[in-house]
């Protein structure tokens, strides 16, 4: 573990990549001694640097909700992190692809919290009771940490769960409307369909997530509020995007269609 001296370092170190534009080396290589407990101090750190700076927090998002995924980087379980008002890009804007560091994007239904949710024991006919309506989404991932030489589920939670940005649909849908479960989509690239998924990838169901976050968000004394957005997790792979790619995700059960295009 970690002293808290070293954790606030290294959230400035996170923080001065936006500077520098160098992303920098894994921690678990550079602090072989870092735990989860030091990950997610080190992300709250950079949150409330943020936060102080003028950020206002807008919701959170859960990452790594696939089996394969959790297999892939070493856990059990997914991650999150916190988001703030800079990550919302509008729907079908132009992104400089040059003001990330590694790009890639994610399809995933979004929930708009009708009503505070705080856990524990919050279970998915709490999670349904407390949202007002989804949205489809598309999640612009990025890493401050260069995944080149691999990441562990330490180095991705630190470095906020790997969120760059979300892109949200304005098609809303409420739960009593679709079947969470079985909501398909698709990720367009250039025109070229790359991946296709089902909402049941993501724990069985996004609305499962929620009430997982919701859970977890408990042990660090946080819970939704009226108005948050909770990004519920991919259902596809991500996919890197570079300037010049026009991406799509299109969603089934009437949510719609959501578009960016990187410049």
């Amino acid at each position: 573990m970690l002293n808290e001296r070293t954790r606030q370092s290294i959230s400035e170190e996170i923080a001065n990549v936006y500077d520098t534009r160098q992303q920098i080396l894994p921690l678990t290589k550079t602090y072989p001694v870092i735990d989860i407990e030091d990950a997610y101090a080190i992300q709250q750190c950079f949150v409330d640097k943020m936060l102080d700076a003028g950020a206002r927090l807008t919701g959170y998002k859960v990452g790594l909700t696939s089996k394969a995924m959790q297999q892939l980087s070493g856990t059990t379980e997914p991650d999150f992190s916190a988001m703030l008002d800079y990550m919302h890009i509008a729907e079908a804007s132009e992104v400089r692809a040059s003001d990330y560091f590694d790009p890639m994007v994610e399809i995933e239904i979004a929930f708009v919290m009708k009503e505070a949710l705080e856990g524990p024991n919050v279970t998915a006919v709490d999670v349904i009771r407390a949202t007002d309506f989804v949205l489809p989404a598309i999640e612009l991932v990025d890493f401050r940490i260069n995944r080149s030489q691999g990441l562990s589920f330490i180095d991705t939670v630190a470095d906020l769960a790997a969120v760059g940005g979300v892109i949200v649909g304005s098609n809303p849908r409420r739960l009593d409307q679709i079947d969470a479960r079985d909501i398909s989509g698709e990720l367009v690239r250039n025109g070229e369909v790359i991946e296709k998924g089902i909402s049941s990838a993501v724990l069985g169901s996004p609305v499962s997530s929620v009430a997982w976050l919701a859970n977890k968000l408990s042990v660090f004394g946080v819970s939704f509020e009226p108005g948050q957005l909770i990004l519920s997790g991919s259902f596809v792979r991500a996919a890197p995007v570079k300037s010049g790619d026009q991406i799509v995700a299109r969603f089934s059960s009437g949510l719609g269609d959501v578009a960016v295009d990187f410049v």
